[in-house]
């Protein structure tokens, strides 16, 4: 997520330490060419290595990642797992078949949940975690008065991260600790995770306040108001403080620099997110590729001086592709290669989705886009009067 954006864009709204054993045996002062020596024969880490972030397959910390869980249904192949992913992160840059299936704890996204199950077993009083799912996981009813909206975050007063998906029933409650949920296997599924330094955290609890999200797990100690007042009362299910607004714009930057554009809109903006808003905002016609029910699709629509067109065919960098009636993942690029905007979120482009909150994270990040947008096999022209 390299490019920043323009001002047009206002927000709204160490080495290892020594073991104890080397200090045992240390029973003169070293002198300084014996540090030196212990100095370059230590694992040089980063400085935010061992702190909370995202984690990839390898269990390393990266600034981002992103994971594309293939439908059970390709076209012309015998059905798969539904439980093999794409996936790329801050370096790798390009998308890579994982050789992990996404319900192992290997996957980046088990990898990852790791971190909330060592929170919630130490019950660390200066560790904050949200998880919010429209359709929350066993037995519990989907949730129509709150936002369509997926997701997980995990912070210290240090820093954090935030994931942003689309699958049913997960995460699982942090006691039953990683699994993958049979509703998620059929049908393509999308999760970003970002890591932000604390200062982010702010503008982001600003921006779930609007997304209004079904927190059916959390824990958000009082050490963190009032940077995080509102996600202090979305998880004590307080009644909110009205929103004064209807949409909800904010910059964001990752703990590595990427510049990011969050929107977010609540249930009382009645527009389609793209067409009307996000398009515009970014001045760029949009290809939108999310969940698509057969005999309720919504037509490409250029009413407007920045179009929104359909995407109904994916291909993967292998040359297999998927319709989007598996596909329930909820992303956008710009059709023109020089914009090169990419969205990852919550809602479909879908009638009914006008009146539901939620958002999207949006990058210019080149080697994102250049992955999203070469997945695009066919898309809808718009109808001709």
């Amino acid at each position: 997520m390299s490019a920043g954006t323009s001002d047009q864009f206002n927000e709204i709204s160490l080495t290892s330490p020594l073991s104890s054993a080397d200090v045992v045996k240390m029973t003169v002062r070293p002198s300084w060419s014996t540090w030196s020596m212990l100095l370059l024969l230590s694992p040089v880490l980063p400085l935010w290595a061992t702190e909370i972030s995202c984690r990839n397959e390898d269990g390393k910390p990266v600034d981002w990642y992103i994971i594309y869980k293939l439908p059970k249904y390709m076209r012309d192949e015998a059905a798969g797992t539904g439980l093999e992913y794409m996936f790329m992160d801050s370096l790798t840059q390009a998308w890579k078949l994982s050789k992990y299936l996404i319900n192992l704890t290997e996957s980046a996204l088990g990898q990852t949940l790791q971190q909330v199950y060592q929170v919630y077993e130490s019950k660390k009083n200066s560790t904050a975690y949200v998880i919010y799912n429209d359709a929350p996981p066993g037995k519990m009813n989907y949730s129509w008065k709150h936002g369509h909206t997926k997701g997980f975050l995990l912070l210290d007063k240090s820093q954090g991260f935030w994931v942003i998906h689309s699958i049913p029933e997960f995460p699982p409650f942090p006691q039953k600790g990683y699994q993958y949920p049979h509703t998620g296997q059929k049908n393509g599924q999308t999760a970003i995770c970002l890591t932000f330094r604390y200062d982010q955290f702010a503008k982001i609890d600003k921006q779930l306040l609007c997304y209004n999200p079904n927190i059916y797990n959390c824990s958000v100690p009082k050490i963190f108001c009032p940077e995080l007042l509102n996600l202090q009362m979305l998880c004590a299910g307080s009644k909110l403080p009205p929103i004064p607004q209807k949409q909800c714009l904010t910059k964001l930057q990752s703990a590595q620099g990427e510049s990011l554009l969050n929107f977010a809109k609540t249930h009382s903006y009645n527009e389609d997110i793209y067409l009307t808003w996000m398009a515009p905002e970014l001045k760029t016609d949009l290809l939108v590729e999310s969940w698509q029910r057969k005999g309720r699709e919504f037509f490409s629509n250029c009413s407007l001086p920045y179009h929104v067109y359909n995407t109904n065919l994916i291909q993967t960098p292998w040359n297999s592709s998927f319709s989007s009636y598996y596909d329930h993942s909820k992303w956008c690029v710009s059709k023109r290669y020089e914009d090169q905007w990419t969205c990852i979120g919550d809602l479909n482009y879908a009638p009914q989705q006008a009146k539901r909150s939620g958002g999207f994270i949006c990058t210019q990040n080149q080697y994102i886009y250049k992955a999203f947008r070469q997945l695009v096999y066919h898309y809808y022209g718009c109808r001709v009067s």
